[in-house]
This record gives C-alpha cells, sequence and structure tokens, in this order.
C-alpha cells in the first residue's frame, strides 16, 4: 500500500452509521440511514465535538449512507468544518483513500468517511494488525471512528499511533 508521504498530524477514519437495506430496484449508492443509524451519526457527531476531535477537512463518499454521516459531524461542529464530497469512495479500494490523504497533506488533521472493507484496511495499514485486532475484534463497525495521531521519528520518517475509537 502506498505510504504516506508528509503525514497529517491527525487522521480520523469513520465508517458511515448503519444504513436501511436498499429499496426494491434500488441502487447500493442510494441507501439512506437507518432510523438508527441517524441516531448513531447523531450521537457520534456530538461525543466527536465533546472531545474536540475536530478535523479540519472532511473528505465523504457520494453514497447516501455516507454523506448523512458527513453532514451530522459538520452539524455537531456549527458548520465550521470544511466538507468535500469525493466520488472515488465509493466502492474504492483502501489504496483510494490513501491516495487521498496524500493529496491532502498540507492538512494538520482530515475525516474520511467512508465504507468498509476500505476503512478497516486504511485503519489496519496505520496502526498495524495487532491494534486493529484488539480495538475491533469483529470488525470495524458502523459509525465507528479512529482518532490516529502522527508520531514523528526525529527525522527518521513517521509512525501512527490510535488516540482514541468511538462507537455510538
Amino acid at each position: 500500500m502506498t505510504p504516506l508521504k508528509t503525514p497529517p498530524s491527525r487522521i480520523y477514519l469513520l465508517r458511515h452509521a448503519k444504513s436501511a437495506w436498499a429499496e426494491p430496484g434500488g441502487r447500493d449508492f442510494d441507501r439512506s440511514l437507518s432510523d438508527a443509524g441517524f441516531a448513531e451519526a447523531e450521537l457520534l457527531a456530538e461525543r466527536a465535538a465533546d472531545l474536540s476531535y475536530r478535523p479540519e477537512m472532511i473528505f465523504s463518499s457520494t453514497a447516501t449512507r455516507c454523506r448523512q454521516t458527513a453532514e451530522a459531524i459538520t452539524r455537531a461542529f456549527s458548520g465550521l468544518v470544511e466538507l468535500q464530497f469525493v466520488d472515488a469512495l465509493y466502492n474504492a479500494p483502501a489504496e483510494t483513500y490513501l491516495e487521498i490523504l496524500n493529496a491532502n497533506n498540507r492538512l494538520s488533521s482530515m475525516m474520511v468517511v467512508g465504507h468498509n472493507p476500505a476503512i478497516e484496511e486504511v485503519f489496519a495499514h496505520l496502526v498495524g494488525d495487532d491494534i486493529m485486532a484488539r480495538t475491533v475484534p469483529e470488525g470495524y463497525p458502523p459509525a465507528g471512528l479512529a482518532v490516529i495521531d502522527t508520531i514523528d521519528l526525529a527525522g527518521q520518517g513517521h509512525s501512527w499511533a490510535l488516540k482514541d475509537f468511538l462507537v455510538a
């Protein structure tokens, strides 16, 4: 996988909240959050705001369920967070997520709102399989938010440390 060049000091990885089933004949892309998912997104957004986990920028998949989750985050921060929808995040491999993080490394912190399995793979890539297995032993949950900080290795590159993992 692509290593992050000059990383931001903090990355937030958020899997969209629980989604509803597709309508008969409907597309996966158009699936909305379920009632429980809307509640999860709002609760998680409030917890993130209470902990001052405010990204400088949010990059979200354009799928309806991701848009709705990302919009809950922006509401919790009274619109003080810039939100950009990225078509390429829908149904994309982890490599695409890493490319977006690399392309925007001028930011001090950023959030990616997306889908599994890519979110889980990026999480494992950054913090390692052992930490991932201890943190999310049953897989990356809907409305799961990883807060990952950069550790500077004194001129020898950088590493990543999991600061927190929130679930609604």
